[in-house]
């Protein structure tokens, strides 16, 4: 199956970090495809984006100052699929794009994903007070969007709006 593309560019505002690709975005090559996943819903909800985008529109979101990235590339049916070979690697890729691309805000989808990357154990939702693992990039820790979360939709919206009312002040 095919990896799915990262989207990323130079003066982002936000880079969406994901654990890795479901089947069903690996079978389409967008990311956070799965009909179950609400992550188009909670940007959309939360005021990061002006419209319900689709899937298929990933890329689109460049133009607002989005990015999107998983810390491991492969498509798996559920992030236990993934090996710590796989961690490892991608650990250090994800550095890399990070140091590269510089965004603003590298927005992790998922606490297992941040805590997996920088090997931090105490994580509390939205910005992380220690020193960031790439020098000048924030980092900000979300609820994941899978259907399977049982926090509520309303929470994890609040939490994303947090990033919204940080990327909108002042404007």
């Amino acid at each position: 199956m095919e990896e799915v593309p990262d989207h990323l560019d130079h003066g982002l505002q936000i880079v969406f970090i994901g654990f890795n690709p479901s089947i069903r975005s690996g079978e389409l090559g967008h990311h956070y495809a799965n009909p179950r996943n609400n992550f188009w819903r909670i940007l959309h909800q939360s005021g990061l984006t002006p419209r319900l985008y689709e899937a298929s529109e990933d890329g689109e979101l460049l133009k607002l100052g989005y990015g999107f990235t998983n810390i491991v590339a492969r498509p798996t049916v559920g992030a236990e699929d993934i090996t710590r070979e796989e961690y490892a690697a991608g650990r250090e890729l994800l550095r890399t794009k990070l140091a590269l691309y510089r965004p603003e805000i590298a927005c992790f989808v998922g606490k297992g994903v941040y805590t997996e990357f920088s090997r931090r154990t105490k994580v509390q939702w939205g910005f992380q007070q220690e020193a960031p693992v790439v020098d000048g990039v924030r980092e900000f820790v979300a609820p994941s969007s899978s259907g399977l979360v049982r926090m509520p939709m309303p929470e994890i919206v609040d939490i994303y709006r947090k990033l919204y009312d940080f990327t909108h002040e002042g404007v």
